[in-house]
């Protein structure tokens, strides 16, 4: 559950007496002391018991038994509910191709949706892929693909090699154009490929080195190596990246050197910070060093960059330093960035704040030093609440502290201390997002045959906000939220006429862990993914 900072409440009794009258209260009688007995239901194992006196031990257990992918929002194209022509779905339903199924990942645009099966082949569907095959279909397979995002109109997968792929969303698309030549099982033997796409290559890469993280907009693509190197290239084949989202001064269609129109261009002026994250919203970039600092490029006409709108210069080629400490300018606190999310015209990311020193400071302020807060920020475009602070704002130049997401702390029973809450993941849709937790979870409810009917499973939080104009947020209403939210289980009325409740939950996320499905022992968790105008919650391995 998220925490919240310790106080102490001090009451004191309003109750006036005359001067000659005063005298001191008797002590109160020392409290019965009643210790909370184990609940037992009647006729009903310990297993059952859990079940209906948790919520979230249910949840945990339903994952388990029956994972899948639930999609929810827009359904315009067919993506969140493939075989329903229902234009919008208001609260999560499972697509029934993905029951039972684990997942490397999954990408959902508005027309099309994308997923890497745990075999790591390829599977598309949506009206955008075509508009006869209703069931996702497999189309890129034996490339061992561990991740995949997505363009205007191109998928860009990575290799569990480093290989990058790039093919058209299209069916038709991938049926009539180039087929790349590949080797065969008999040697001097090459044959084509059965649909078209594209490599990309990073040049003049190390001995050892190779691409580790992908991050696309609508136009461009970010490639991080595993040296710490960035690249960018065009993502979309319909238009070349005009908005200074590739990182690279001056570089347009009429100044790109000779090659194809989508090689890699390392961002030179990143050569010496060794980049550990990146994220890219439609026309702009975040990277991230592993020393904490943030560079920022690309559109900033809403200030997603983090910097007020020059309505004479919107665009910024070249990757800035945003100056992160002048956010905590008299808080003495030390920040570092620990991670960076994007989408839509918005930037998010969080930072570890420790306490230090200054001289002259008195040693009321010792018992600080040291302790770390873990914030949220974020800036861009907030008129459909999608900042998650609070405010409805068309643009948000400086970066603004998500007070739901900032500053929490729980009590570690494990660690026997208080300890700040992470953010585990923040997935940025097109105009919402998602943040999971990284609260203290549990996941060994029943392992021993000694455990309380009250040990129960629990899982991470998460909360939602942003447009909802399509049901994207999942609340089943369709009013936006501008600050971070709630939304129920899952599968909430199957878990009301099981557990037989009446009031409402919230939904957790299950954490990693190792499950028995099928016969097997796999390792697997639940994941978030925010798309366009669409959200879902898939079984990942």
């Amino acid at each position: 559950m998220l925490g919240v900072g310790l106080g102490t409440a001090v009451y004191q009794s309003s109750r006036s007496l005359p001067f000659n009258e005063l005298y001191a209260d008797a002590p109160p009688a020392p409290a019965e002391v009643t210790i909370e007995k184990t609940k037992k239901i009647k006729g009903l194992s310990k297993e059952q018991t859990r079940d209906v006196i948790s919520s979230q031990h249910l949840q945990v257990k339903k994952s388990w038994e029956n994972p899948g992918v639930y999609a929810w929002g827009s359904n315009s194209g067919r993506v969140v509910a493939p075989d329903s022509e229902e234009s919008s779905i208001k609260t999560p339903r499972r697509i029934p191709y993905f029951d039972g199924q684990l997942l490397r990942d999954l990408k959902l645009d508005r027309n099309f949706g994308a997923a890497i099966t745990e075999k790591g082949d390829l599977v598309q569907w949506g009206t955008a892929y075509s508009r006869d095959v209703k069931e996702p279909t497999q189309t890129l397979v034996g490339k061992n693909l561990k991740s995949i995002t997505l363009s205007k109109n191109r998928i860009i997968a990575l290799g569990s090699n480093g290989t990058v792929y790039s093919l058209p969303v299209s069916k038709e698309d991938q049926a009539s154009g180039p087929k790349a030549s590949e080797g065969s099982w008999m040697p001097f033997w090459p044959s084509s490929s059965k649909l078209s796409y594209r490599t990309i290559h990073p040049k003049d890469l190390a001995w050892s080195e190779k691409v580790s993280s992908i991050s696309s907009g609508l136009e461009h693509l970010l490639i991080l190596t595993s040296t710490g190197r960035l690249f960018s290239a065009a993502s979309s084949s319909e238009d070349f990246p005009s908005r200074g989202e590739m990182g690279v001064p001056g570089l347009t269609w009429s100044t790109r050197p000779e090659g194809p129109y989508d090689q890699p261009h390392e961002i030179t002026t990143l050569r010496g910070f060794e980049v550990s994250d990146i994220a890219a919203g439609d026309y702009h970039s975040l990277a991230l060093d592993k020393e904490g600092r943030m560079f920022t490029f690309g559109d900033n006409t809403s200030g997603q960059l983090g910097f007020d709108p020059n309505n004479e210069s919107p665009y910024i080629d070249a990757p800035s330093l945003v100056p992160i400490s002048r956010l905590y300018v008299g808080t003495n606190l030390s920040p570092k960035v620990t991670s960076v999310a994007a989408g839509g015209v918005n930037s998010f990311f969080t930072v570890d704040a420790t306490g230090i020193s200054k001289p002259g400071e008195t040693e009321s302020r010792t018992n600080t030093l040291g302790r770390v807060t873990a914030d949220t920020w974020a800036c861009g475009q907030g008129i459909l609440g999608q900042l998650g602070t609070g405010r409805w704002s068309h643009v948000q130049g400086t970066p603004m502290k998500i007070k739901a997401l900032s500053g929490l702390y729980e009590y570690d029973e494990a660690k026997k201390m208080v300890i700040p809450i992470r953010l585990k993941q923040l997935v940025v849709g097109s105009t919402h997002a998602s943040a999971t937790m990284d609260n203290v979870t549990h996941v060994q409810a029943g392992a021993s045959s000694r455990d309380s009917p009250n040990d129960t499973n629990w899982g991470a939080d998460t909360v939602w906000w942003g447009g909802n104009e399509y049901y994207q947020l999942g609340m089943g209403k369709r009013n936006n939220l501008a600050v971070p939210g709630y939304i129920a289980p899952l599968d909430s009325v199957a878990e009301r006429e099981r557990a037989k409740r009446r009031e409402e939950h919230r939904f957790q996320i299950t954490p990693r862990h190792n499950v028995n499905i099928g016969g097997r022992k796999v390792s697997m968790e639940q994941r978030v993914e925010c798309g366009r105008m669409c959200s879902a919650v898939y079984s990942g391995v």
